[in-house]
């Protein structure tokens, strides 16, 4: 698998858009950050399930 420099551009945005999403919920009051933390991780287990699935594993 080559990884060329569009791949690893949008690596990098996602992970700067998750410490981005995660300092947010950092800065809200401990009472909201359950919630705001269960919704992040819909959202990424929704993201992983719909990816392609490696078929060689």
């Amino acid at each position: 698998m080559s990884l060329d420099s569009s791949d690893a551009t949008d690596r990098d945005a996602r992970r700067e858009d998750l410490l981005s999403t995660l300092e947010v919920i950092e800065q809200q009051p401990l009472a909201e950050r359950a919630g705001a933390y269960a919704a992040l991780h819909d959202d990424l287990a929704r993201r992983l399930e719909s990816g392609p699935r490696d078929r060689q594993a």
